[in-house]
């Protein structure tokens, strides 16, 4: 299985976010570069920049992370967006993933995520895995593992279960 390299990072106040599969803000011929672009506290562009095409999508919330890798394991960077919206199936706002594709030089969705499994804090992408660290009900936090199966995210397994935010944190960042 191939290893995924990625680029993650909080989302930036006026700073341009773009990188490879490499995690390098550079363009080789054919290769896509994603970027996210901060306008207003609640108005992000996610661009995406080809050798023939500047696309850009307008996310009309705030943004608390951005990560490129290849999510599907198509062998092209997808773009990861943490946005912080109210969703149709959950109308509490809440930090959601939104995952979008390179398709002929077009950004499309590939999965608009309500939720993961319990309530998303943060993630990372690492090797061709999601990283999430989530609280849950009772106020304990969680750090699990989700991959890409067809349609969408499918929970792999937990690092950690009925931890503190501190222990969390630690496993979450390894």
């Amino acid at each position: 299985m191939p290893r995924y390299k990625a680029f993650c990072r909080a989302a930036a106040s006026t700073m341009l976010l773009a990188a490879s599969a490499s995690g390098h803000a550079q363009t080789a011929e054919g290769q896509a570069l994603f970027g996210l672009e901060k306008r207003t506290d609640s108005l992000y562009v996610l661009t995406l920049k080809t050798d023939s095409t500047d696309e850009e999508h307008l996310l009309r919330f705030p943004v608390y992370r951005f990560c490129t890798g290849d999510v599907d394991g198509d062998g092209s960077t997808d773009a990861l967006v943490g946005v912080i919206k109210r969703t149709r199936f959950d109308p509490k706002v809440g930090r959601r993933l939104f995952i979008f594709k390179n398709y002929h030089g077009l950004i499309r969705a590939l999965w608009m995520g309500t939720r993961l499994g319990g309530i998303l804090q943060d993630f990372r992408f690492i090797d061709g895995i999601v990283r999430s660290l989530e609280t849950t009900t009772d106020g304990k936090y969680v750090v699990a593992e989700y991959k890409w199966d067809h349609f969408g995210m499918a929970f792999q397994r937990f690092l950690a279960t009925n931890v503190t935010l501190d222990e969390a944190q630690d496993i979450f960042n390894q």
